[in-house]
């Protein structure tokens, strides 16, 4: 088993957290002690068909033990986000890690691909990634600490037919993760990127159809590897754009049973495989 990192007295500001991948990390570091900010565009207030809200992942962040705040918000919104970031230093005192989350996909060939489909992607992964990190760096680097995470994969892939625009917003990602990096060092501002080497059972996976749930691993794998990832010392730990398996195999994970969605199966490197199509998982 791992070991639970102490993350007493830190917050962490994710995007994307109404459901999915983004609840998971943010109850994860809830039961870290870390107080969590809740954001997303879903709030108790839409007429909404899809599950979860702001609201309501705030309060199972609460029913942990720490503090939470809800906050509707549309990373599209550089002014929207940097209010968000304000609040949260003015009401929990701090804003020490930033998770990256929120996304939108498409997989298309250009020819099938509207320019305004292209836009939102790019707007929601890799411009809000810049607006979001812009927007906590003053903190961090006056209090001399923090953990910038981007949700996306290592730069390993010269071209990427039928999904070029998702490719480019996601490495884009990395990229951005990548060049913060250099430019905060010397300072104990961490800033890495994190990706699955298998598909992880979302709302995202399910309606395009990648695979079948013997293929996926459940988000827990990404919970434990940001946790993995923040309890390292910011300074020591930046510039890296890690496989989930990679950080947790240095982690003294050597079973990823446990992470199947479906008991006894083993998943394949689909995810990895999206971005590198010769990657070959570690035995």
């Amino acid at each position: 088993m791992l070991d639970t990192p102490d993350l007493d007295g830190r917050v962490a500001f994710i995007t994307g957290t109404t459901r999915g991948i983004g609840k998971a990390i943010a109850l994860s570091l809830a039961e870290c002690g870390a107080d969590v900010v809740s954001t997303g565009k879903t709030t108790e207030t839409d007429d909404a068909d899809l599950p979860g809200s702001v609201e309501q992942t705030a309060r199972e962040i609460r029913e942990r033990g720490v503090e939470s705040l809800a906050i509707p918000l549309d990373v599209r919104d550089e002014r929207a986000v940097h209010d968000a970031v304000d609040r949260t230093v003015e009401e929990l005192g701090s804003v020490d890690v930033l998770v990256n989350n929120a996304g939108a996909i498409q997989l298309a060939n250009v020819a099938d691909m509207p320019a305004k489909r292209f836009d939102l992607m790019m707007d929601v992964n890799v411009r809000a990634a810049y607006v979001c990190s812009r927007a906590v760096l003053p903190y961090m680097r006056e209090q001399e600490y923090g953990h910038v995470l981007m949700a996306s994969p290592p730069i390993r892939v010269e071209k990427a037919p039928g999904k070029a625009a998702y490719a480019l917003s996601k490495l884009g990602m990395t990229f951005l993760a990548l060049s913060l990096a250099d430019e905060l060092a010397g300072e104990n501002v961490g800033v890495n990127a994190f990706w699955p080497v298998t598909a992880i059972d979302s709302r995202a996976t399910r309606y395009f159809g990648m695979g079948t749930e013997e293929d996926w691993r459940t988000p827990e794998v990404l919970c434990d590897t940001v946790r993995e990832i923040v309890r390292q010392r910011p300074s020591e730990c930046t510039g890296n754009a890690f496989y989930d398996e990679e950080v947790l195999r240095a982690a003294g994970v050597e079973d990823f049973s446990r992470y199947a969605v479906v008991e006894g199966a083993s998943p394949g490197p689909a995810s990895a495989r999206l971005f590198d199509p010769d990657y070959e998982p570690e035995t």
